[in-house]
């Protein structure tokens, strides 16, 4: 892709986690593909371009003895799913994160992130 300009390569997402903004406390979407610098959402809702949210990932004990990591994370690009109209595919940007919920996130995306595999 031409206009493609990720420096890490994104991962498969192989669990279904959620991520909630951490303001509301509302389903935001659903992880399905990850980078150690961002991150594709399956959503149900029209997205809002360049937006920041702050976010909350509810995290599992394999992962953490904490329950949860907050970051900042921008929309970057979305698209219509293709498979299912109500349905959007939603790109984001680590935006702010703290060193320590760094190291978590950058573990999810080791231990649930399936390596791109190539055709």
């Amino acid at each position: 892709m031409a206009d493609e300009r990720r420096n890490t390569s994104r991962r498969k997402f192989a669990y279904y986690m959620r991520v909630v903004d951490n303001s509301t406390s509302e389903v935001i979407g659903y992880l399905s593909d990850i980078s150690p610098r961002g991150f594709k959402l399956d959503r149900n809702k029209p997205p809002i371009p360049n937006k920041d949210y702050t976010m909350r990932l509810d995290l599992t004990p394999d992962i953490s003895d904490r329950s949860f990591i907050i970051f900042v994370a921008r929309s970057r690009w979305s698209k219509g799913d293709a498979t299912d109209p109500n349905s959007f595919l939603e790109g984001f940007q680590v935006m702010n994160i703290s060193p320590h919920d760094e190291e978590i996130f950058n573990r999810i995306v080791e231990r649930y992130g399936a390596p791109a595999q190539k055709y």
